[in-house]
């Protein structure tokens, strides 16, 4: 071996190790920042959460209006569900309720009149809560609407027929149907502790100029499976569902949902929609709105979508709505037109950190809840809600009994 040869060789043998060790002990890339966005509700503390939730709108200051009409739909008091009220058997399960579950509103209807209604946290009747994802059932009945009142066609029109900055993307060939059930295809990742998922990254990066906040950050995404095969929760999908009424009715979503239900059905306050750059609001969450309004939607629903007698949507509708279209992979549990169904009938609107309408139609009975959990979801979260529902259900049945 030459001189120089071995000097190479020595030189090697001291630099690359070093090398080496530097890029294996080197630190990950820093998570982005999303201090400044919406998304930063992911990631608050608890305290941030029961402060925050009930101002979403003064916080994120960008908000559309949805006004209430002059005249409210009465919610009655009915008679106290007894195994809640004073010295009911299940009182001391409501409380711990209340408190492990960070719970501050519950508010239960049976045949529209109010058999229960407890708050917490500093929330009243006079305040609203941030719906998360409880949006999305609204937001798909507007769909229906949009249907009944002919500017949508059908549901298995193309998606791209009405957002036409979505040609060229893996949403080509998608229809309205596979939008609503969240079958697309389209890769996407839901997860609320990850700040590099699709749902922290898309209020975090910049749009392109002049397109919706959604539409630009979608258009982007890879296909990972064949439209109508697969489903996978996607709160953008929702945002794309708002921004198609949008561009069908050529009306802003909060002036629509005012115009169908919140004026005509009498809801008692005003709502706010959280707006992107572009002023589109966004159609998969960010409502905010009172808890007897939100028991109000659910007997809305529960009525059949009727406004003086007649249903904003068309015949049909709710019952494919709030029924399985499509399997989430969970026994007895599916997903329909944006809201979640049991295979026993009942549904609800769900939104993270513990929201929820839930309906039993069979029982005329509508239950909405607003939470703070300490995390956006959870099974013990879910387990306990779950068996608050069942023992409301077990004492209205209890009543029912007794009573024949």
């Amino acid at each position: 071996m030459t001189i120089l040869r071995l000097r190479i060789v020595l030189f090697l043998a001291a630099i690359v190790p070093a090398r080496i060790a530097a890029a294996q002990t080197a630190a990950p890339a820093a998570a982005p920042d999303l201090s400044k966005t919406p998304a930063a509700v992911l990631m608050w503390s608890q305290s941030q959460k029961e402060a925050g939730f009930p101002k979403m709108d003064s916080i994120f200051p960008s908000q559309h209006v949805v006004p209430h009409g002059s005249k409210v739909h009465a919610l009655p008091a009915g008679k106290p569900l007894a195994a809640f009220a004073a010295g009911g058997e299940k009182v001391a399960m409501l409380d711990e309720f209340v408190a492990s579950q960070k719970m501050a509103g519950l508010l239960v209807l049976q045949d529209g009149k109010i058999r229960l209604e407890r708050y917490a946290l500093g929330h009243s009747p006079s305040g609203r809560w941030a719906s998360f994802s409880v949006a999305k059932s609204v937001t798909s009945t507007l769909v229906g609407a949009a249907i009944k009142d002919g500017y949508i066609k059908s549901l298995d029109e193309p998606l791209t027929r009405y957002i036409k900055q979505l040609q060229g993307s893996a949403y080509d060939g998608v229809t309205v149907r596979q939008l609503l059930t969240m079958t697309s295809g389209v890769k996407w990742n839901e997860d609320y502790a990850d700040p590099r998922s699709d749902i922290a990254q898309l209020y975090a990066v910049t749009p392109d100029p002049g397109v919706d906040l959604t539409v630009s950050y979608v258009r982007k995404l890879p296909r990972e499976a064949e439209p109508g095969t697969k489903w996978v929760y996607k709160t953008a999908e929702t945002n794309l569902i708002g921004v198609l009424v949008m561009e069908a009715t050529g009306k802003k979503l909060a002036d629509y949902l005012a115009e169908k239900i919140w004026k005509p059905y009498g809801m008692e306050r005003d709502a706010a929609w959280m707006i992107d750059p572009i002023g589109h609001e966004q159609g998969g969450c960010c409502l905010q709105v009172s808890l007897r309004d939100y028991a109000r939607i659910g007997q809305f629903i529960l009525e059949g979508a009727k406004v003086r007698g007649t249903s904003i949507v068309p015949d049909g509708w709710l019952e494919a709505a709030t029924h399985k279209q499509a399997d989430i992979g969970a026994s007895g549990s599916g997903y329909g037109y944006q809201w979640w169904t049991n295979d026993d009938g009942t549904f609800a609107a769900r939104g993270i950190f513990g929201q929820m309408i839930y309906i039993d139609a069979k029982r005329k009975l509508v239950v909405a809840i607003n939470s703070a959990w300490p995390v956006a979801t959870g099974r013990a979260q879910a387990q306990a809600r779950s068996a608050l529902l069942a023992a409301i259900v077990a004492a209205v049945d209890a009543e029912a009994a007794a009573a024949r």
